[in-house]
């Protein structure tokens, strides 16, 4: 009972932040709601006994993507009102995409059936003695390594490809040297000079 009570709970207030991501003016109180949502996505995975999910959701959406939209939004000070002055002009036409996409859906998941043989296609459960994390990673690292690699490795080149794209070496602007602060002595740091009484360097 107690635990109908707060998967209910978190149902809702998962629901309902959701909710206010969509409907808030302000972008930083969507991103507050975003990460509520994530955290009573998380509590609702612990419940089902995926406590690893759950933590994967907090560090990695909540602690990373979710707080890097937060600060995306504020430093860029984005002038949202002037954005939103051509949204009636689009909202036909995102309407009636709108309906269409909503039509599609209704379509496929009128006509969708589980397949009798469903059941037997599940995975076993973890063995006794360990936690769902344990019996992942055992599998992760085992079985699956080399496809869990090969997936890291997309990633990198991802990343790499991203930073190569979005790199653009502008002129006038003073760089880090590093063989040249490595190779600088003490001659080339102080120079003294002689003045005058009176004058200037």
């Amino acid at each position: 009972m107690i635990e109908a009570a707060f998967f209910y709970l978190y149902a809702i207030i998962l629901v309902v932040s959701a909710f206010m991501v969509i409907v808030s003016r302000n972008p930083v109180h969507s991103v507050l709601f975003l990460i509520l949502a994530f955290f009573n996505g998380a509590a609702l995975f612990v419940m089902l006994g995926a406590e690893l999910l759950g933590m994967l959701l907090l560090i990695v959406y909540v602690g990373a993507v979710a707080v890097l939209f937060l600060f995306v939004v504020m430093m860029l000070d984005i002038d949202f009102a002037e954005m939103r002055k051509g949204l009636l002009k689009y909202l036909p036409v995102g309407g009636a995409v709108g309906v269409v996409v909503m039509l599609e859906l209704l379509i496929v998941f009128g006509s969708w059936a589980a397949a009798p043989d469903a059941a037997s296609h599940l995975g076993a459960p973890a063995p006794e003695g360990l936690t769902n994390t344990e019996a992942l990673g055992q599998i992760l690292y085992t079985k699956y390594v080399y496809f869990f690699q090969l997936a890291g490795l997309v990633l990198l080149v991802a990343m790499i490809g991203a930073i190569v794209l979005t790199l653009h070496h502008r002129e006038n602007v003073k760089r880090q040297n590093i063989p040249d602060q490595i190779a600088r002595t003490r001659e080339m740091a102080v120079e003294l000079k002689d003045v005058e009484p009176g004058q200037g360097i």
